[in-house]
C-alpha cells in the first residue's frame, strides 16, 4: 500500500467517535478493499493498531521477549533493556518530528499533556508506562522511555535462581513475608527493586488482601486478591488531581492485610510511615538508594518534601521498619546484596546488616544476633 492509501484509512479511523480497535480496523481494510490475502491483512491491522493506539514503531520491541524497556535516544536509535542487557535495535526514526508527533501521541493517550508549557510528562497506555521528554528541555532530540509491566508468573524461587547464595536469600525473605515484617527495597534505576518485591507479594498466603499505591502501576503480582490505586495528574488548570498521599490515606478505609507503596518518591512517605505505625503489618515498599546506608538519608530528604524534620523521620521511620533489603544490577543479574534491619540509635536512623554479600561470600553483620535469622539459617 502506498502512503496515501494508509492515510486515508487513518483519516477514518481517527476523525470518528468510535473507538479504534483491532476489530474495526479489519472491517475498514475490508470493506475498503485495502488488503489482499489474510496474512497482508493481519500486517496491515497490527501496523495501524500499533500506530493509532499502541506504541507506533517502538511496539515489536516492547512485545518482544525478555524485553523490559524499549528506549528512543535523541539521535532517534531504538535501544532496548532486558534479559539480553542494554542493545540497540539498530532501528532508527526518520526524523526529529516523528519522533516528538509519536511521543505528543502517547502522551496525549496517557491522558497527560506534552508541549512547550510541559516539556516533560509520563502516563500509562495498557502495560506500558510511558516517559517523554522533548526539546529544548531534551537538549539532542525527543527522548523517550518505554517500561514494560508484564504479570510475572516466577515465584520467588524461580526468580532466585539468578542469586548468589540463593538458598540462604530465600530463607531471610522468605521470613521477611512469613512474619510480616515492613519491609522496604532499595536499589538502582533497574536494578529488579519491583521484580523482587513482586515475587515477594505472591508469596503473601492468598486470604490476605493487598492494596498497592503507585503513581504509575507496575506491580502485577500473582496473588489473588490485590487491587490498585493509581495517582492522577491535575489538568491544565492543576484540578483533579489525587496525589499518592492521598491515596495512602484511602487505603486506610479499605480493609488492607498488606499496605504496599510501589516506590516512595516524596510527600507521601510521612503517610505511608504513619499507615505502618497504626498497626498494619507486612507493608512494604521500594526507594532508591545507592546502598542500605544511604536510605535513611534518602528518608530524610522525602520527609523533608512533607515538612518533616529529620529527628522526626528518623523516629518514625524506626518504629515503622523492621528491614530494608538492598538489590544490586551485576550484567543482566539482579540480585539482593543486603539485608539490614532498621534501628533508631544514639538519636539517628541506623541500618544494622544482617546478611551482606561481598567477595563471593555471604557475611553476617551486627544485626545478625537479633531477630529470627540465626534460627532461619541453622
Amino acid at each position: 500500500m502506498d502512503e496515501p492509501q494508509l492515510e486515508l484509512l487513518r483519516e477514518k479511523l481517527t476523525t470518528s467517535a468510535e473507538p479504534v480497535t483491532a476489530a474495526r480496523i479489519a472491517d475498514l481494510v475490508r470493506v475498503e478493499g485495502l488488503a489482499l490475502g489474510s496474512a497482508t491483512a493481519a500486517q496491515l491491522v497490527k501496523r495501524l493498531r500499533d500506530e493509532l493506539v499502541g506504541l507506533g514503531p517502538l511496539q515489536q520491541f516492547a512485545d518482544a521477549e525478555g524485553v523490559t524497556d524499549v528506549i528512543l535516544d535523541g539521535s532517534r536509535t531504538v535501544w532496548t533493556d532486558g534479559e539480553q542487557g542494554l542493545r540497540s535495535t539498530g532501528v532508527q526514526l526518520e526524523s526529529e518530528e516523528q519522533a516528538r508527533t509519536l511521543a505528543r501521541r502517547l502522551i496525549a493517550a496517557a491522558g497527560a499533556r506534552l508541549d512547550e508549557g510541559h516539556p516533560c510528562a509520563d502516563g500509562r497506555i495498557g502495560p506500558y508506562r510511558i516517559h517523554a521528554v522533548i526539546p529544548p528541555v531534551a537538549v539532542e532530540g525527543t527522548l523517550i522511555s518505554v517500561r514494560v509491566a508484564r504479570r510475572s508468573t516466577a515465584s520467588l524461587e524461580q526468580l532466585a535462581n539468578q542469586w548468589e547464595a540463593r538458598d540462604e536469600w530465600l530463607k531471610v525473605i522468605g521470613a521477611v513475608v512469613g512474619q510480616r515484617m515492613n519491609c522496604l527495597i532499595s536499589g538502582a534505576t533497574g536494578s529488579g527493586k519491583t521484580a523482587l518485591l513482586g515475587a515477594m507479594l505472591g508469596e503473601v498466603p492468598a486470604g490476605e488482601r493487598i492494596v498497592v499505591v503507585e503513581d504509575t502501576t507496575e506491580l502485577m503480582p500473582v496473588h489473588p486478591h490485590v487491587v490498585h490505586l493509581q495517582q492522577r495528574q491535575g489538568n491544565v488548570e492543576g484540578a483533579g488531581q489525587v496525589d499518592m498521599g492521598q491515596l495512602v490515606r484511602q487505603t486506610l478505609r479499605m480493609r488492607p492485610d498488606r499496605l504496599i507503596v510501589g516506590e516512595c518518591r516524596g510527600a507521601e512517605l510521612r503517610d505511608f510511615l504513619t499507615a505502618m505505625n497504626t498497626g498494619h503489618q507486612g507493608a512494604a515498599g521500594t526507594v532508591h538508594a545507592n546502598s542500605s546506608d544511604a536510605v535513611p538519608a534518602r528518608l530524610a530528604a522525602m520527609g523533608a518534601l512533607a515538612g518533616m524534620t529529620p529527628e522526626t523521620v528518623a523516629v518514625q521511620a524506626a518504629a515503622a521498619l523492621d528491614v530494608v533489603i538492598h538489590v544490586q544490577r551485576h550484567g543482566t543479574r539482579r540480585t539482593p546484596v543486603e539485608l539490614s534491619q532498621v534501628a533508631y540509635r544514639d538519636g539517628r536512623l541506623q541500618m544494622l546488616p544482617v546478611l551482606t554479600w561481598e567477595h563471593h561470600s555471604l557475611r553476617r553483620g551486627p544485626g545478625w544476633q537479633t531477630g529470627p535469622w540465626q534460627e532461619l539459617l541453622r
